[in-house]
């Protein structure tokens, strides 16, 4: 039976990439009014951002057939294997991952690969995980 479970977003990191796309077109509009290359950037702006939304809004974990499938937006980023779990913990990590907030996880597996997610409810989620691979070192309950 799949389990699916939505990545917790952070509506502050989104408030400041909107400002960050945004601020070049008020300034471009305050220093040059409104003329044609204003409807291109604000065009490529706006597609950019819609791109951003949707990842980060659509992105989810589902756990189905003993593997963890990544996704975010429209696009499959990752498929692992539950089994080649080796721990979950906590992390402030910052690095580029599926995981549009802050409050984030570290999955540990293979050798020495590692991906960083964000879902809503982490101790379901860890916990489902662990029913699985009973293996799986789990930080994010024991802490």
């Amino acid at each position: 039976m799949a389990k699916t479970y939505k990545s917790k977003i952070s509506y502050g990191l989104l408030s400041i990439l909107f400002v960050l796309f945004f601020l070049p077109l008020l300034l471009s509009f305050i220093m040059n009014g409104i003329h044609d290359g204003f409807y291109i950037l604000m065009g490529i702006l706006i597609l950019i951002y819609a791109l951003i939304l949707n990842v980060c809004l659509k992105t989810e974990y589902k756990i189905e057939n003993g593997q963890l499938k990544i996704k975010c937006g429209f696009l499959v980023y990752k498929t692992i294997l539950i089994s080649e779990i080796k721990s979950i913990k906590k992390t402030n990590s910052l690095l580029s991952s599926p995981a549009p907030s802050f409050d984030r996880i570290a999955i540990a597996y293979g050798n020495f690969e590692e991906v960083f997610l964000s879902p809503k409810d982490k101790i379901m989620f860890a916990k489902a995980l662990t029913d699985i691979n009973p293996k799986i070192i789990n930080k994010i309950t024991e802490n």
